[in-house]
């Protein structure tokens, strides 16, 4: 990972992604046959390496013990000046504070989750050059939540959102929340996640939607290569006319959506 260009993140927006999974082979071998991803090792272990497209830093996929921490889900990671302090915050507001915050190369991380069951995480420190929107990174980050409103007071108070200048500005339109970073949008929360839903994509959670070229010949890729396919749930404020939700094999929600 130290290969890569490294940047000082805006506080409060997501500076990266993660999965860990219980088999990491075979979780590069799926995810390397449905969204064209190499990968390399990292400086955190032989255990966690770096998903690239065209050569930049796409994601992180990491093996976890089966039998400690979160389910296998995609999780975004939000910048803070102060790991342990955003630790603290997190606690303070009825969250559980899951991992950390723990020394991780360069930085501090903790993984935490929120007071309706959504995993998240917090970066202290130098990230990779990786932004929303931009190239191979992740298209968009939307919160599935119980209350977009109730959720954005907790976030803005975590992670010091709506405190310019230079950081992250809140837009309360209708029913969602719009995250801003230089005027774009960098992270939607909407409302309609139901906590106790048997549906894991029906419940509260962080979705990270990736763009790609041929949505068909994705969905198709994922199927052969062992995931499941289905639509969108439901249609929001700037979500893509054309978007699909895959289950990998090991559990890990994720969405793509088409250039």
């Amino acid at each position: 990972m130290s290969a890569f260009e490294r940047i000082t993140p805006v506080t409060g927006a997501p500076c990266w992604v993660n999965l860990m999974t219980h088999d990491l082979p075979a979780a590069q071998s799926f995810y390397a046959s449905v969204m064209d991803w190499d990968f390399r090792d990292s400086d955190l272990g032989s255990d966690f390496s770096v998903a690239t497209a065209h050569s930049k830093p796409v994601a992180g996929i990491g093996s976890r013990c089966p039998c400690i921490g979160p389910p296998t889900v995609w999780t975004p990671y939000f910048a803070v000046k102060h790991a342990d302090e955003t630790a603290n915050r997190v606690k303070e507001r009825g969250a559980t504070l899951a991992n950390g915050p723990l020394d991780l190369g360069e930085g501090r991380a903790a993984l935490a989750t929120d007071r309706d069951g959504a995993v998240f995480g917090f970066w202290e420190g130098p990230a990779l050059a990786w932004s929303v929107g931009y190239g191979s990174a992740p298209a968009r980050l939307d919160l599935q939540t119980r209350d977009a409103f109730e959720a954005a007071g907790f976030y803005t108070a975590v992670l010091g959102w709506a405190r310019p200048p230079g950081g992250c500005m809140v837009d309360y339109a209708q029913d969602h929340v719009f995250v801003q970073v230089g005027g774009r949008t960098v992270v939607t929360l909407r409302g309609g996640g139901v906590e106790s839903a048997p549906d894991p994509r029906i419940r509260p959670r962080w979705i990270v939607d990736f763009h790609v070229p041929d949505i068909e010949r994705t969905t198709a890729a994922a199927t052969a290569a062992g995931g499941e396919v289905s639509p969108v749930a439901s249609s929001h404020a700037g979500s893509p006319k054309t978007a699909s939700v895959i289950r990998d094999p090991d559990g890990g929600l994720f969405t793509v959506s088409e250039v």
